[in-house]
């Protein structure tokens, strides 16, 4: 049984908790031993996206703390794994902690990746009886080359017709800081990827980061639509018995 720590990203532990829970679903599924650092914090993407690379440091630092000993730390976001794997190592460049940023962002993988291809699981028994799209967010996409992992996971869900929407890849507007900076802008992209998400049809937009699955969602709520936003762990922890959706997450100190 391998055991895996769960790496909470901030917009799911104070706005969308039942995206984590979810996925402690998922991996209990497949067998895995999941536990949750109770000492975590922010990964310090924020601040190193606004260029304050001081504050976001030791943010970082706790963080690696936190996940040492982690044999296998999963996110369910692009964003904040990227944030960990790719952006760590430059940041703690000049830290005691450089070595073992470059060794833990290895052990670091978002939730789709870490099933399709750490695991090479792709039909976990979900049963979700709707039409959904896929919006590829950016991080994901870019940064950690994640495109059909998570479309392998949804084509195996029971019940579920998948379609593409018109300029899935395009961003949806969020981009953390870039939101408050430039709303209009954001703003502006929200709505043109809604809109793209209405034509296809689908009654629920899917995605791997629950930031862009926020903004989207108060954007479809504004235009009255029909189509929703869901995380794709809470897709596939939707089986035919959903009790075990209910279960609680051991939690760990340092680990």
């Amino acid at each position: 049984m391998q055991k895996v720590s769960l790496f909470i990203p901030c917009f799911v532990d104070q706005l969308t908790p039942e995206v984590g829970m979810d996925v402690a679903c998922v991996l209990r599924r497949i067998g895995c031993e999941v536990v949750f650092p109770e000492a975590q914090t922010c990964c310090g993407q924020p601040a190193f996206n606004t260029g304050y690379w001081d504050d976001a440091r030791p943010i970082a630092e706790r963080f690696i703390g936190v996940f040492r000993r982690a044999e296998a730390v999963v996110c369910p976001s692009g964003s904040c794994t990227t944030m960990v794997r790719n952006f760590y190592p430059e940041l703690l460049a000049t830290s005691s902690f450089a070595h073992e940023a470059a060794s833990l962002g290895r052990r670091v993988f978002e939730f789709s990746e870490f099933l399709v291809k750490v695991v090479g699981v792709t039909d976990l028994g979900a049963t979700f009886p709707h039409r959904v799209t896929f919006h590829d967010a950016c991080h994901g996409l870019r940064e950690l080359r994640l495109k059909q992992e998570p479309r392998e996971l949804l084509r195996h869900v029971r019940g579920m017709e998948f379609v593409e929407m018109p300029s899935s890849e395009e961003c949806c507007g969020f981009g953390g800081t870039f939101a408050v900076k430039f709303g209009m802008i954001s703003a502006g992209m929200g709505d043109t990827k809604a809109g793209n998400a209405e034509v296809s049809g689908a009654d629920y937009v899917a995605s791997i980061d629950p930031s862009c699955l926020l903004h989207l969602d108060g954007i479809l709520r504004r235009r009255n639509s029909r189509v929703r936003t869901i995380h794709l762990a809470s897709i596939l922890a939707r089986t035919d018995n959903d009790t075990e959706r209910t279960q609680t997450v051991p939690k760990s100190p340092n680990i």
